[in-house]
């Protein structure tokens, strides 16, 4: 598979990239097809030295089906060579790893919570739930339990929760 991609120069902590086509076993500052444009990190973004292209030639590559790596499609989008590639969104890189941890065990049990209220509204679980009624009135306790509050449905519900990790616990031991 032929790629569009950064191949190393410079020396060591002054990076220079040479934009290249190459075939993707190649190693990254090896062999490569021909060289379509360079990039220096260590210039400003305003400076037109920067980065380098030759558009023509860039545009016949990707024509031919050449793919260009996600640094490289970034440079060709602000250059407008092609369509500007979708950021990915990572709201936690910016967050110290000590505070995302934190965060996490915090956004954990929102989560839970988010789950246990948004359990009784499934339309799966609304089905399971009149079939139940159908045994309770069967049996004179059942009656008894919803004549006195309708909070007692909300611990069946978790009944029903943990059964299924008990159903599943011993499968576990069974391997």
């Amino acid at each position: 598979m032929l790629k569009l991609r950064l191949s190393r120069g410079g020396t060591k902590k002054r990076p220079v990239y040479k934009v290249v086509v190459a075939d993707s076993r190649f190693a990254r500052d090896g062999r490569f097809i021909e060289k379509v444009g360079f990039f220096n990190p260590l210039l400003p973004k305003e400076k037109k030295e920067r980065i380098g292209l030759e558009a023509e030639r860039i545009k016949y590559w990707l024509g031919q089906g050449a793919q260009p790596t996600t640094r490289v499609a970034r440079i060709l989008g602000e250059n407008e060579l092609m369509p500007m590639p979708a950021n990915g969104n990572n709201p936690q890189k910016a967050i110290p790893k000590k505070d995302r941890k934190k965060e996490g065990s915090d956004d954990a049990k929102k989560e839970e919570a988010a789950k246990a209220d948004a359990a009784p509204t499934d339309g799966a679980k609304k089905e399971e739930a009149p079939k139940a009624d159908a045994k309770k009135e069967e049996s004179p306790k059942a009656e008894a339990k919803k004549e006195e509050s309708p909070k007692a449905e909300a611990p069946k519900a978790e009944a029903k929760k943990e059964e299924s990790p008990k159903a599943e616990a011993p499968k576990e031991e069974k391997k």
